[in-house]
């Protein structure tokens, strides 16, 4: 075999097996004899064949694990609360996050759930969706002091949902909806007493005006009654016979006002309570004499009307 040849398969050999490329955000982890030797960053670089080995990359990219707890509130509720968690794995501990932890999401997702049942049970449901926010905090700092050690760096973590059971979603809804009922109830009765007083208020207003045009009404009639009696007595009749006079015209202009309206149904009797046995004289009188009337009408008819022929 020509030396050309010979010297050819190494050089060969070496730019196939002792080249690579690490990419953006990735981490490459060289190992020299099965030995942790160095970390490559993005780029181009060059490894001994056969005797350095690519154990592994990692990336260096923001990531995020969401994590679902069941767990029960103070109150005997039992919810289900989802935790977002984004992490990512720190340029500087790069060694630590790949030899140290086998699987980071499932300790990530242990301390989750043992952070999330050490916090939910010591508040009610309402709670749970106020302070939401203070067990985020609490499951962050848990995880920052585990993870950092494996070199893993907690940048959030969120809790996205609480779901509690439907059955308790339709009571609170429920108690929700009794509530804002009991508050429209509340304004209603509100409303309802304003609408009373005002009512009250115009009713007492419109009889104090009442009352102050009856009371005019009745002065400007005696003023009026005090003029007619004086101009009566200036023509000889004396005030007695001038407040006859009077009574028994506004007496006439009230049967002349009733007999206008056509469609009245009203009928004038006497009010003296002696005068209730005349008036029964009156009606028993008024039958004879219409009886006597018809008899002595009937009597005539007969007088008059020619005796009848046989043919």
């Amino acid at each position: 075999m020509p030396l050309s040849i010979i010297i050819l398969i190494p050089i060969v050999l070496f730019f196939v097996f002792g080249i690579f490329t690490v990419k953006q955000q990735r981490v490459a982890i060289l190992e020299r004899f099965g030995k942790f030797h160095s970390t490559r960053n993005p780029g181009f670089h060059v490894r001994i064949p056969l005797v350095d080995q690519i154990a592994g990359k990692i990336s260096l990219r923001i990531q995020q694990l969401d994590v679902l707890v069941e767990t029960k509130t103070k109150d005997d509720v039992f919810v289900k609360t989802k935790v977002s968690v984004q992490y990512m794995v720190l340029k500087e501990a790069v060694y630590e996050a790949f030899y140290k932890l086998q699987n980071p999401e499932d300790q990530i997702t242990s301390y989750v759930f043992d952070t999330v049942r050490a916090e939910v049970p010591k508040l009610k449901l309402d709670d749970v969706f106020e302070k939401k926010d203070d067990i985020a905090i609490a499951i962050k700092r848990e995880l920052e002091e585990a993870m950092n050690t494996y070199g893993y760096g907690i940048i959030k973590a969120l809790v996205t949902d609480i779901d509690p059971d439907n059955q308790v979603k339709e009571a609170m809804n429920r108690i929700n909806a009794a509530e804002r009922e009991k508050v429209a109830a509340e304004y209603d009765g509100e409303a309802e007493r304003i609408r009373i007083v005002a009512k009250a208020t115009a009713e007492a207003e419109s009889k104090r005006l009442q009352g102050q045009g009856i009371a005019d009404q009745r002065r400007e009639i005696a003023k009026g009654l005090e003029e007619s009696v004086e101009v009566l007595n200036k023509v000889g009749i004396n005030s007695q016979e001038a407040s006859a006079l009077i009574v028994i015209t506004q007496h006439y202009d009230t049967l002349q006002a009733i007999s206008e309206n056509t469609n009245s149904n009203l009928i004038l009797l006497p009010n003296n309570p002696s005068s209730a046995s005349d008036m029964l004289s009156q009606m028993t009188t008024s039958f004879v004499a219409a009886s006597t009337m018809k008899d002595e009408i009937d009597s005539q008819k007969n007088s008059i009307e020619p005796p009848s022929e046989d043919y």
